[in-house]
């Protein structure tokens, strides 16, 4: 028998309800939010439960079941409603996605952890450091299939863990981000957060995005180019992961092998004969066929001089003991690719 939690939960599964927590959360000085997701199981990837958390309870809405999500999306964009969400980046993007939603006035539990000098900044983590609560990760629900209903008592205690600590872990990270005076240095960094938006991969080169299409040549290129969209038509035809369709590592390889024994592969065993199989064959055929695609054009990089390598270095050493001083991540005080413009151009 599945153990019921502790933490008072509510399911929600219609609009109205979603109304009625809409109006709940606007009276809230501060939510947390977290979402999930079937990316591992589904394509394209969908937004299956949104939590959000007050002081006093967790509520989980299948967005599944839930066709109008806008009033969540108002209280969101909300001044007024502080969000605190760990790892925003991710589901910044995916509220994008889904729902073309904005976070405003958002407080990241990550980053904060991070300006105050905590070294292991995952949920479960900072949990058992500030609240000293040891919060079980099943990775197997993690990584479960999120599509699925009904989801299981298991899956819904997991859910609702992962934002029922969130507010007090607010609180703690800004005690001490008052005590060292960092907390504008976290509003800003949340601030540029909530820029983030999901930008859709572009169809005419989205192929080069597989490891190993740089080494290949033109017509090789042609080829992948067509593999990887059959692959597309064919994870959004089964509702699948493409890698499960086809691995990267398959795509190079009919990419540079064109003739190769299909047979031979064990990533198509069972598919040779398929429908699949001829299309692949097809697919390879027109690809050989197309024009070869000549790689982008690379601006010739000017020779970088003793001197601004001598400048990026002590620029470094500075942002390194900073770093070490404040007991943070050399990364948050200064971005590397900005040393670089600044080694090179310093006047500017």
């Amino acid at each position: 028998m599945e153990q019921k939690s502790s933490i008072p939960i509510e399911l929600l599964n219609t609009p109205g309800q979603v109304s009625d927590l809409a109006r709940i959360l606007f009276q809230e000085r501060r939510i947390a939010i977290d979402t999930e997701s079937n990316s591992r199981h589904r394509y394209p990837e969908r937004v299956c439960l949104v939590q959000v958390a007050t002081k006093s309870k967790v509520y989980l809405i299948d967005t599944l079941a839930v066709d109008d999500m806008k009033p969540i999306g108002e209280v969101l964009a909300s001044e007024t409603v502080a969000k605190v969400i760990q790892g925003a980046d991710y589901d910044i993007r995916c509220l994008d996605r889904e729902w073309g939603f904005r976070v405003r006035n958002l407080f990241d539990t990550s980053i904060a952890a991070r300006f105050v000098g905590m070294k292991q900044t995952g949920l479960s983590s900072l949990i058992e450091a500030l609240l000293g609560v040891q919060v079980p990760k099943a990775a197997r629900i993690q990584k479960g299939d999120w599509s699925h209903r009904p989801l299981s008592q298991k899956a819904l205690n997991y859910a609702a863990a992962d934002v029922w600590y969130l507010l007090s872990l607010q609180k703690a990270l800004e005690i001490k981000l008052r005590t060292l005076a960092r907390s504008s240095w976290v509003s800003e960094e949340c601030a540029l957060l909530e820029k983030i938006r999901y930008v859709a991969p572009d169809p005419e080169t989205a192929f080069l995005s597989v490891k190993g299409s740089r080494r290949l040549n033109g017509q090789e290129k042609a080829v992948l180019k067509r593999l990887f969209m059959l692959r597309e038509a064919e994870a959004r035809r089964r509702n699948r992961p493409p890698y499960y369709v086809l691995p990267h590592e398959t795509l190079v390889h009919l990419a540079s092998n064109p003739t190769a024994d299909l047979s031979q592969l064990p990533s198509l065993k069972g598919q040779v004969n398929s429908r699949f199989g001829r299309l692949l064959r097809a697919t390879i055929h027109r690809g050989l066929a197309d024009p070869p695609i000549s790689n982008p054009t690379r601006y010739s990089m000017r020779q970088v001089t003793p001197i601004e390598i001598e400048r990026l270095q002590m620029l470094k050493e500075w942002r390194m003991n900073l770093g070490n001083q404040l007991s943070i991540d050399p990364a948050l005080v200064w971005p590397m690719v900005s040393l670089e413009r600044l080694a090179k151009a310093p006047r500017t």
